[in-house]
């Protein structure tokens, strides 16, 4: 089998890409900004794969190894990037990191002669910006960068547009293939806390008392590794995006019924209403982590994937398996225990 490169392989998503990887046959590198995370990498890992896994360090915002990382990889999956809680301090330092370091592993893959690139990048670079729609967003939307976005929805579009200018005018031939996730939940395979299910576990320790008021679509991360492999060798996959979706969007009280439903006194805990909106907007002045949702108030952020289901196969499993698999995982690893502070 061919040798994959997967960049920032501890993170939530990039580690069940290389788990996936693994179990397909694939022999695998990823790169870490510091080789301590490859402790807590192995043991997430099948054992009988572990063996065909090379961790080397490289950093997005230095050139430093990654020849090295990218040589004799016939594929590389690029899903790491940078965001607040790993360092970044502003916009304009996000923004900046996450298009060189696109620029940066795009340049090392086509001087190694690597035949595809599959860019992470997501849902932000989709459906931020626009005005209120009842359609779903697809492949062919983009985020509108002139209107009031967070950070990091900003730095995905501007990374992703980035990589696919790279591609036309020096990609010398190296193929480019960009997955966009929604929502990503699913089963944790260590200790982190990754930033993507906040939602899930402020519903378990009680934090998030009610709702806030809009809408979502979201994706198990196990199917998101699922169409990245599908997306790194499919001969339909390269020179497209893709959208990662389980289906229509939910609100997020819905998501709270259905850890009530599924996990019964364990999520006593998860709101039972939902914040009307002037109030949410009136909260987001003050409260900061009602700040950052404020982009999101009242919208509904519905997308589809019939793309990927129609040319590449993929489905996702049923969202409310993966609501409760989330919150199972969670507690197991002691991260949704209850709390007594609130954020709303």
């Amino acid at each position: 089998m061919s040798k994959v490169l997967v960049t920032g392989g501890s993170g939530f998503i990039a580690s069940w890409c290389v788990r996936a990887l693994l179990e397909a046959g694939y022999d695998v590198r990823t790169t870490v900004r510091d080789l301590s995370r490859e402790a807590g990498l192995r043991p997430q890992l099948p054992m009988a794969t572990t063996e065909r896994l090379s961790v080397v360090r490289a950093d997005l915002q230095s050139d430093d190894g990654w020849a090295e990382a990218v040589d004799g990889c016939e594929y590389v999956l690029h899903v790491a990037s940078p965001t607040l809680r790993n360092g970044v301090d502003s916009e304009d330092a996000m923004v900046s990191a996450a298009r060189d370091g696109v620029l940066r592993v795009l340049r090392a893959a086509r001087d190694a002669g690597v035949r595809r690139v599959v860019l992470t990048s997501a849902f932000g670079a989709v459906g931020y910006g626009h005005p209120r729609r009842t359609t779903p967003f697809t492949e062919e939307d983009w985020t509108n960068i002139d209107a009031d976005i967070p950070p990091y929805q900003r730095s995905k579009t501007l990374a992703e547009r980035a990589a696919w200018q790279f591609v036309r005018d020096e990609g010398n031939g190296l193929e480019l293939a960009a997955v966009h996730p929604t929502g990503v939940l699913g089963p944790v395979l260590g200790p982190d806390d990754p930033p993507s299910l906040r939602t899930i576990r402020t519903m378990l320790t009680g934090e998030m008392s009610a709702c806030p008021p809009f809408a979502s679509s979201w994706v198990d991360v196990r199917d998101v590794a699922d169409l990245h492999l599908r997306a790194m060798t499919d001969p339909a996959a390269a020179g497209e995006r893709w959208i990662a979706s389980a289906g229509p969007s939910l609100r997020i009280i819905e998501v709270a019924r259905i850890l009530r439903e599924r996990l019964g006194d364990r999520a006593a805990k998860a709101p039972t209403r939902e914040l009307p909106l002037f109030l949410a907007r009136l909260m987001s002045r003050f409260i900061p982590l009602m700040r950052v949702l404020r982009p999101q108030l009242g919208q509904d952020f519905n997308a589809t994937s019939a793309k990927a289901e129609r040319l590449l196969g993929w489905r996702a499993r049923p969202i409310e398996d993966t609501i409760a698999d989330t919150a199972e995982s969670l507690l197991a690893h002691g991260i949704g225990q209850p709390s007594s502070t609130t954020v709303a």
